[in-house]
């Protein structure tokens, strides 16, 4: 519990405040992408044609949409950021590899620059977490305040 504790104020007190920011902005785009990976069936049935996964487009619309949309809110909030990157990572990597080669890695159309960016910074908050302006620091801090409201500041 005292390493958790020492892990957690090292990780509040070197992460600088500008990050939140990006970390707000990934989180965005995840839940809009997320979003538009919903309601867009069509062009992920025309990606996964003549490939192991076409018979499975309508669970992996659910589950890559859902993943994207849940995780995207949470890391922009900051509530489980790590385990949320975590999540994050093999969908995007499968982005950056599997849709964006198909596509054309430099095409006019391709995200693949986008892609990228946002595994990069997924990885980046993997390491760094959520930073002080976040839900998991405000729980942290808030930790040992009793239910009935008292001690509040």
């Amino acid at each position: 519990m005292d390493t958790l504790r020492s892990i957690n104020q090292w990780s509040a007190t070197h992460h600088p405040r500008w990050l939140v920011l990006p970390r707000i902005i990934l989180g965005t785009l995840l839940c809009i992408k997320g979003i538009a990976f919903m309601s867009n069936a069509t062009e992920l049935e025309n990606l996964l044609s003549g490939s192991y996964w076409a018979g499975n487009t309508h669970a992996l619309q659910i589950i890559i949409g859902g993943a994207n949309m849940l995780g995207g809110f949470l890391i922009a909030i900051g509530l489980m950021t790590r385990l949320m990157c975590l999540l994050q990572i093999p969908i995007l990597i499968g982005a950056v590899i599997f849709i964006n080669s198909q596509k054309g890695g430099f095409a006019l159309q391709s995200e693949l620059g986008l892609a990228i960016l946002a595994l990069l910074l997924t990885i980046l908050f993997l390491i760094e977490g959520s930073g002080p302006v976040s839900l998991d620091a405000y729980f942290l801090r808030n930790r040992n305040r009793d239910s009935q409201g008292r001690n509040l500041p």
